[in-house]
């Protein structure tokens, strides 16, 4: 398993995007990368737009074959709410990016407050 704190400001998103390519494609999945890159992309995104505090994000990416879990770590205990995308908004499609791209995703509570916003992807 890997770890990166991100710090909440908006060129964290890019940081995740490569840490994220750079990861998979040095566990020879590289294929996986731009579609991974996309979703950490949009929870790293809503993390830094709806929420602060301490302790910063944290980008996690395990591999467990044949998956990929990639997930973002955040102090707001407010579960992300899905909704219908408006496709002539710019904002409000990420967790429908999330869902479209990934194998299954979902988020957890943590021990001592926050959550895990998580995504799955099949490896094979």
């Amino acid at each position: 398993m890997c770890s990166w704190p991100l710090p909440f400001q908006a060129d964290s998103v890019k940081t995740a995007r490569d840490v994220t390519r750079s990861t998979l494609s040095g566990w020879g999945l590289s294929e996986l990368g731009d579609d991974a890159a996309l979703v950490v992309s949009e929870l790293v995104t809503n993390a830094v737009r709806y929420t602060r505090g301490d302790p910063q994000i944290t980008l996690l990416l395990m591999l467990a074959d044949p998956h990929v879990l990639l997930a973002v770590t955040d102090p707001s205990d407010e579960a992300p709410l899905p909704k219908e995308p408006d496709f002539c908004s710019e904002n409000g499609r990420g967790l429908y990016i999330v869902e479209t791209y990934s194998q299954r995703w979902g988020w957890d509570s943590l021990t001592g407050g926050g959550k895990a916003v998580w995504a799955l992807f099949r490896t094979g």
